[in-house]
């Protein structure tokens, strides 16, 4: 499978009477923009705002985060399942406008949602205070369910992110990669000395609320698969998470990750990138024990030599990964792990709800309790009315002086289990 992507950077963001992409600059005509969003009768009103790097700007509750994108070439659309018709995605040509972010907020749960800081102490721990943000905030129509809001949230994200990414469909990219990958055995053929290395991708899946997407269906009610690792780029995995901030991969992560694109970037130099293997995270013991059986499984069968081990949430899902390490261990494949950690505020608890001696190689986010004072800001974007609340803050969270007392948990993509933050700045 080929697929070209086209990166169009987007240096500036702007409202406009007309949407249109100029010179690096994102013009959005909020109107327009405005109507697409309240296509769903579950929305009644909606604000947009743009946050730049590095502004003394303050995004919460955050709910998810999208990179537009345009199917220009090949089967299928952007978010097949979702808001394209079901197609196989991740070959002919994609374009991304980089450097920008579509962000939704607006109070979905109240205590899972995250803070986005564009500046001072917090912004160094998310990888989105880099970006020019277009922040979309929904507020819902009275008596609506917190699942229901959730979902029309989610999807007003998704709309507005495929209206911008047209913008982009004549444009010529500024930069274009190219990812080629093959099937089983003609990749054994074509690098037979090569390790075969997988990408093992736990989804986080324990019910409402809690739920990713892939083309479209929760991923609880999946068993393990494989995927081609280029189906991401196009959109095949979705959030639909409200878990803590620092433990969700929004959107823009599962289109992004970057567990695939160093896969890739070795892919034919080093291993054979064999395929990327999704396996979900269950509530009930057999689920789980189902779910990585399957997933070792397929690792015995595709004769891998290693993968690649990431998870999503904590506490219940540590129990998930390491099931998943220990099985595929014991099918003679190594593992690495990759996690954030619960140490406690002084470090000194267990990081992990569950531990092996066959989990010996591990990646860490660090610790998610870790304490760290946030600066009053000149602007916020939404309403800090949830951050006494939110995991990671208490009742004293709020000081005197408008700063802010949070574990970095709060701050969304903090710890990022797909190793978000720790191998994009390698």
């Amino acid at each position: 499978m080929r697929l070209e992507m086209g990166h169009i950077f987007i240096n500036d963001i702007q409202f406009a009477s007309e949407s249109k992409i100029e010179n690096g600059v994102l013009y959005v005509d909020e109107e327009a923009v405005k109507a697409i969003v309240l296509e769903d009768e579950k929305i009644k009103g909606v604000k947009f705002d743009i946050a730049k790097p590095g502004e003394s700007v303050r995004i919460t509750p955050v709910k998810d985060v999208i990179e537009p994108r345009v199917k220009v070439e090949g089967r299928g659309g952007i978010f097949p399942g979702v808001i394209a018709k079901v197609d196989t995605v991740g070959s002919g040509k994609t374009y991304a406008l980089k450097g920008m972010a579509v962000v939704t907020a607006g109070k979905i749960v109240g205590f899972q949602e995250g803070i986005i800081d564009m500046s001072g102490p917090g912004a160094e721990y998310t990888p989105f205070s880099k970006l020019n943000n277009l922040v979309v905030v929904c507020e819902p129509v009275e008596g609506i369910k917190q699942h229901e809001y959730e979902k029309a949230v989610r999807l007003a994200g998704f709309r507005v992110a495929v209206y911008l990414g047209e913008l982009a469909r004549e444009l010529t990219p500024d930069e274009t990669k190219v990812y080629e990958t093959y099937g089983i055995m003609e990749g054994k053929e074509k690098f037979p000395n090569l390790p075969r290395v997988a990408y093992v991708q736990m989804l986080q899946s324990q019910g409402l609320l809690h739920d990713t997407y892939v083309y479209g269906v929760d991923a609880k009610r999946t068993l393990s698969t494989i995927m081609n690792p280029t189906e991401v780029m196009d959109g095949a995995i979705v959030s639909g998470n409200c878990v803590s901030a620092c433990d969700k991969n929004p959107t823009y992560v599962h289109e992004n990750n970057p567990v695939v694109h160093d896969l890739l970037e070795e892919h034919g130099k080093t291993i054979n990138f064999v395929c990327q293997i999704l396996t979900n995270e269950n509530v009930y013991l057999a689920d789980k024990m189902r779910s990585s059986d399957w997933t070792a499984k397929m690792c015995r069968l595709l004769d891998l030599d290693a993968v690649i081990v990431s998870q999503e949430g904590f506490g219940n899902p540590d129990t998930d990964l390491i099931m998943n390490c220990k099985k595929i261990e014991a099918e003679g494949v190594k593992t690495v792990i990759i996690t954030d950690e619960y140490a406690g505020r002084d470090g000194k608890s267990q990081s992990l709800a569950d531990a092996d001696p066959a989990a010996d190689a591990v990646v860490t986010g660090g610790n998610a309790n870790q304490v760290i004072v946030l600066p009053k800001m000149d602007k916020v974007i939404g309403t800090e009315e949830f951050v006494t609340t939110i995991a990671g803050g208490n009742e004293h969270s709020h000081r005197e002086d408008g700063t802010i007392e949070v574990e970095i948990q709060a701050i969304t993509g903090a710890t990022n289990e797909t190793g978000f933050g720790y191998l994009s700045a390698r």
